[in-house]
């Protein structure tokens, strides 16, 4: 999926307002392993069990925010932090 650059120029996380870019097929592969694992929590404590095809992730590599059918979904709650994963492409 190609979100419009236009898009991406405006969307920033609803927390930390830091910018958002589409994550990489290496972030991407670590995120849907620990997911896989049983490892995965959302920001709300929420143990994640879908795997996710496309998503965006903050500048500076903290938050994750999936996208479903072509829609950033860009919840607080629904955020998912990076730190939780010891794997995770720094």
């Amino acid at each position: 999926m190609a979100l419009d650059k236009r898009l991406l120029d405006i969307l920033c996380c609803p927390v930390s307002k830091v910018a958002v870019r589409v994550a990489s097929a290496p972030e991407l592969e670590a995120l849907n392993t620990a997911i896989g694992l049983g490892q995965a929590l959302d920001v709300a404590g929420k143990t994640l069990t879908t795997p996710i095809g496309e998503a965006l992730i903050t500048m500076d590599r903290r938050v994750i925010y999936r996208i479903e059918d072509g829609i950033p979904v860009m919840l607080a709650d629904e955020g998912i932090g990076t730190t939780q994963f010891i794997a995770f492409p720094r």
